[in-house]
């Protein structure tokens, strides 16, 4: 039935060493393992969620004291309880070695495969793959229904949405339909804010911003950067006739020209010459959204985190249905949103802020296929009433060490903007331990 929790885990952490999987040398083992729970959502018919939370693991607070955060994938069809959770602020890294930068240390967290068919969720109709973010959003109100119902020790405690790269958009959409399901009293929640990372909030304003970006760095010279503005040009003519699905299709094609141009740059990150999206031959005879797929979706589900989810992980688990592969299903996820793809939420963005929720942008400085110039750009276009003077603003450094400056940030009433030196895409994944300071600094846990 829609909105019933299937049957979840409740096993410690620390019975993954029944499987002989033990902290690495010279990681020391946190005081204590974090409780932790799982299970599965029916948000509509045919379409089943699964959520992962870790309790928090923090040296002197309860969890019921410290706030709860929701991580959100990109892709769309990317899985949070999967890279998100091991590659980047889980508990545990890939080889199940204690991480011990991991978010759990401030706060509790919840991992969601989010839309439909991302990870462990799965669909039995081919018609229950969500095509928008307002199904996305619709969707999660039920997940959120259900957890909060079952967790209401998490009924007072600040619920955070992060998220990174197309998740962003999600959480955008979701923060403001969950405020409005808490002014209705269907959800009990105290919502504390939103946090978009590397976030595909307007989508145009990083393709417009690739030429002249990698132009201004020397990775395109000025024949190279004609060919780049000219191409997205095609997709704002797209965008312009509201072909959203066309301007998919062309934004690939603008990809592709820029790998021509640069020698295969990394789009997740221009220092790294081990490019995400280099493709082989037969790719190119696949169809332009499977294409898409494998090029920005395909690597957050690496060899090794295949194996891993699809081995120990599930043998843990113990819920998983037999005919669900992790990851299975993530193609058609991509597949069915092509069409909102390239749609902007500038104006979701704006209805936050001026519901007074808090937003905080924050940016890889490396990123290029949402680079911090086109971040920039869809923020000048906020129509909120302090965004003048947020501009006006000097940013302050934030330091780890005072050796060296590890981001930059400014912060007004309900907005704020980090940029994160030294890092790509992937945020927390490059810098770790800068990323962990702005979750304290974004949830005032100095």
């Amino acid at each position: 039935m829609t909105g019933n929790m299937a049957a979840t885990g409740g096993l410690l952490l620390a019975t993954i060493a029944l499987l002989s999987l033990q902290p690495a040398a010279g990681r020391p083992a946190r005081m204590t393992e974090a409780m932790e729970d799982w299970g599965y959502v029916t948000v509509r018919k045919d379409a089943h969620m699964f959520w992962w939370l870790y309790y928090a693991n923090h040296p002197t607070r309860n969890y019921t004291e410290v706030p709860l955060v929701m991580w959100l994938q990109g892709g769309p069809g990317a899985s949070g309880c999967g890279f998100g959770n091991f590659e980047e602020i889980g508990p545990r890294d890939t080889n199940l070695f204690i991480r011990n930068s991991s978010w759990d240390r401030v706060a509790s967290l919840l991992f969601v495969d989010s839309p439909v068919g991302s990870g462990y969720s799965y669909t039995t109709d081919g018609a229950a793959f969500a095509k928008d973010v307002d199904t996305v959003a619709s969707d999660m109100m039920v997940l959120l229904e259900v957890v909060f119902t079952a967790k209401p020790e998490f009924q007072k405690t600040p619920f955070y949405i992060f998220s990174e790269s197309y998740g962003g958009k999600m959480a955008a959409a979701i923060g403001l339909v969950l405020q409005k399901a808490i002014s209705a009293g269907r959800i009990s929640c105290t919502f504390g804010g939103v946090a978009l990372g590397d976030s595909w909030i307007s989508p145009i304003d990083s393709v417009l911003s690739w030429g002249p970006y990698l132009y201004s760095i020397s990775l395109l010279d000025d024949t190279g950067l004609q060919e780049v503005q000219a191409a997205a040009s095609a997709v704002q003519d797209a965008l312009n006739k509201g072909q959203f699905t066309l301007a998919t299709d062309l934004w690939s094609k603008t990809e592709d020209i820029i790998e021509e141009n640069t020698d295969g740059v990394n789009f997740y990150n221009i220092l790294s010459k081990e490019s995400l999206m280099r493709r082989s031959a037969a790719e190119f005879s696949r169809p332009r959204i499977g294409r898409l797929f494998q090029r920005h979706v395909q690597p957050l589900q690496s060899d090794v985190l295949d194996r891993l989810m699809n081995g120990p992980i599930r043998k843990l688990l113990r819920i998983i249905p037999d005919e669900v592969r992790w990851g299975g299903q993530a193609a058609l996820v991509f597949e069915n949103m092509a069409g909102d793809f390239m749609k902007p939420v500038v104006d979701v963005v704006d209805e936050l802020l001026s519901a007074g929720i808090n937003v905080t942008v924050y940016n890889g400085q490396l990123d290029l296929i949402v680079d911090t110039v086109g971040q920039e750009s869809w923020v000048k276009q906020l129509q909120w009433k302090r965004r003048e003077e947020f501009r006006s603003l000097h940013w302050r450094p934030l330091h780890l060490s005072e050796a060296e400056t590890a981001a930059f940030y400014k912060r007004l009433e309900n907005f704020s903007f980090y940029w994160i030196l030294k890092a790509g895409h992937m945020v927390p994944a490059d810098q770790p331990w800068t990323s962990l300071q702005m979750l304290r600094m974004i949830m005032d846990q100095q």
